[in-house]
């Protein structure tokens, strides 16, 4: 919850420095998808989840079946099959999710390579979200945060510029030849 600074001040001659009295145990995740269809406006689709205390031993990031279900949902309300563009986190390569994968005739996946954040459209809207909903506050607890940050992606959802913006950023191309319904889609 330490909220990244974009700007601060201090004395002339001084280095600001900026106090945080501890890190939390908390933590949250958020997993997206940038859809992109020719022709009609670009989506934000996002589920943000919250740990809780991780002393207590709980799951630290999405499980493989919170995946499958966001990816569910997103099928159903987009009502077209899905290309998905995947980086290589471990739960997206996990033999369950892979069984899953090669059940669906609606979902097509292809995996980025290695250590290529630049490949993928999400990045740029965590960006926009640091650089924006997440800049110069202190967050008081989590639940403040969970509030920011759906606020700020909220807005994006509504700005499709922004989120086309992020896909042709990446120079992948946005035409797919197979079929005019497909909606190429990205993660996390």
């Amino acid at each position: 919850m330490t909220p990244p600074t974009s700007r601060t001040w201090s004395r002339r001659g001084s280095t600001p420095v900026i106090r945080v009295r501890s890190r939390s145990q908390r933590r949250l995740s958020i997993a997206a998808l940038c859809c992109y269809r020719p022709g009609e406006r670009s989506r934000l689709i996002y589920r943000p989840k919250h740990h809780g205390d991780h002393k207590s031993g709980g799951r630290k990031s999405f499980a493989w079946s919170e995946y499958r279900n966001l990816l569910v949902a997103a099928h159903q309300q987009l009502g077209a099959p899905i290309v998905l563009v995947w980086d290589n986190l471990n739960v997206h390569k996990d033999r369950r999710m892979r069984a899953f994968i090669d059940a669906q005739d609606w979902l097509t996946v292809y995996h980025l390579p290695p250590y290529a954040p630049d490949l993928n459209p999400v990045e740029g809207i965590w960006s926009i979200l640091r650089r924006t909903t997440q800049a110069n506050v202190a967050f008081t607890d989590p639940s403040h945060l969970i509030r920011r940050l759906r606020r700020g992606l909220r807005r994006l959802q509504y700005r499709s510029d922004i989120i086309e913006g992020c896909l042709t950023g990446t120079g992948l191309p946005l035409n797919h030849t197979a079929t005019d319904s497909v909606r190429p889609v990205s993660f996390p």
